[in-house]
């Protein structure tokens, strides 16, 4: 008995400088992790902010105010990006349009309203297998269905549409994650004051989950805004001298939709064209739009990070 007895403090001295070595290398194996996390991110900027500015040296001669304001020439010295930039504008506008209410809609009628069954697992099957389908593919639906068969043309609507199907997947499953990280006791407390279900999706569950949300049609539309192959599949042109219709004009009812009818190019396809000519000038030409573009990329996803961000800080567990 006494054995017993002056043994067990020794087996407890043991367990505990045990349970101490464990969470020491816990503590040991994340540090190497975060600092490994670290080294991979910086290598990511570096490799990024090295590509801009090889991008910002070979473009910066053409960087400019006329640059901007005129549009494609045979003359590299007067070649402008005004087309590209605003035809990107406009097709950039119709995919949000398109893509965002679909994709969001769609997230919250699979997580909240659809049944567990065959037909929604070959939906949710589906919807995930199309974030890995190749553009180009879009692209070859998007001709045959929006161009022909809807008789849209090769407009600007049907170049919206055929990237709101590209970042549609993506759209989903991220609003779908977003949907699934709302705490349960904000659906159970919705129902224990009386709120239908519709009350509590609109009311709660959305408003609380609209940051990641937008982090979902952040990722979409910065891959969007970079997309050719479609784009130039449905017949988007590659030399462009005028401008859409302009949506706002000064008569009665001052909204003009023939914008959405109109032929387009993007920043990307201006590179392309511009890239495959041999003359150095309109290289240096196809650096500078690369610069606007990435401007561009920056700018749209500042503006929704912030968004996110605005939204974020008001909601209170």
């Amino acid at each position: 008995m006494n054995t017993v007895v002056s043994t067990a403090p020794k087996d407890r001295a043991r367990e505990l400088v045990a349970m101490r070595a464990r969470i020491a290398a816990g503590v040991r194996n994340q540090q190497i992790f975060a600092a490994v996390g670290v080294l991979f991110t910086a290598f990511a900027l570096l490799v990024l902010i090295a590509a801009f500015l090889d991008l910002l040296i070979d473009g910066l001669p053409r960087l400019s105010w006329d640059f901007l304001t005129n549009f494609p020439s045979r003359h590299p010295d007067q070649a402008g990006i005004l087309s590209a930039w605003v035809g990107s504008a406009f097709v950039m506008l119709v995919t949000m349009l398109s893509a965002v209410p679909i994709g969001i809609g769609a997230a919250i009628y699979l997580e909240e309203y659809a049944g567990k069954n065959w037909f929604t697992d070959l939906i949710e099957i589906n919807v995930t297998n199309l974030a890995g389908v190749p553009s180009i593919v879009y692209g070859l639906l998007a001709l045959g269905l929006f161009v022909y068969q809807f008789g849209f043309g090769q407009s600007i609507l049907a170049a919206g549409l055929t990237l709101a199907l590209l970042i549609l997947p993506i759209v989903i499953v991220s609003s779908r994650e977003a949907l699934r990280a709302v705490p349960i006791h904000i659906r159970e407390a919705a129902y224990g004051v009386g709120a239908t279900r519709w009350q509590m999706v609109s009311d709660h569950l959305v408003p609380y989950s609209r940051g990641g949300m937008m982090t979902g049609v952040i990722l979409g539309m910065a891959e969007a805004i970079g997309q050719t192959a479609p784009l130039i599949t449905i017949g988007a042109l590659t030399f462009i001298a005028f401008l859409p219709e302009m949506p706002v004009t000064g008569e009665f009812p001052f909204l003009s939709m023939e914008w959405i009818w109109s032929g387009f190019t993007v920043l990307p396809i201006q590179m392309y064209n511009w890239v495959s000519r041999p003359n150095v000038e309109f290289q240096i030409n196809a650096a500078a739009a690369g610069v606007i573009l990435l401007l561009m990329t920056l700018l749209m996803n500042s503006l929704a990070i912030y968004l996110r961000y605005q939204v974020r800080k008001k909601i209170k567990w």
